[in-house]
């Protein structure tokens, strides 16, 4: 049997970036705290806290592509974040269709705060964490880019 491994998610947009960790054995993402981009770009020290507390095996980032499939505005830019985080913590970067998965995310939070499971009110950043635990739950069922 081999060791579990624990792997990122990053959910890259322009004002904040989600971030979501779990492992190869549970197969479930959990959201953490979501980095804020700055005009300078990512908060690298919140991402680099994150990698250390973590230390992840692997990294996976949500590739926006359009409903119809083809390449979306961000894709550009999330593969060269994507390039950064490989490069910043020479580990293993593996790309996911994001498609719907911030619309995903926003209903499951809403559902949870509808039954009572979520007292907090739903912020932006949650629902983008939210997102990138989709993304890493993707990932863990197979899908990459483009599929």
């Amino acid at each position: 049997m081999t060791r579990p491994e624990t792997v990122l998610a990053f959910d890259f947009g322009l004002k904040r970036i989600g971030i979501a960790c779990g492992d190869t054995l549970t197969r479930q993402g959990t959201p953490r705290p979501a980095a804020l981009v700055h005009g300078s770009g990512p908060d690298w020290d919140a991402i680099a806290r994150e990698v250390r507390a973590l230390t992840p095996a692997v990294l996976v980032v949500g590739a926006p592509y359009n409903a119809d499939g083809s390449e979306g505005t961000l894709l550009a830019a999330a593969r060269r974040f994507a390039g950064e985080l490989e490069h910043r913590f020479a580990l293993p970067v593996r790309l996911v269709d994001e498609r719907f998965s911030s619309l995903e995310a926003n209903e499951a939070l809403k559902r949870r705060r509808a039954s009572g499971e979520r007292r907090r009110r739903v912020e932006r950043a949650d629902i983008d964490s939210a997102a990138a635990a989709v993304i890493l739950e993707r990932w863990f069922h197979g899908e990459g880019e483009g599929t």
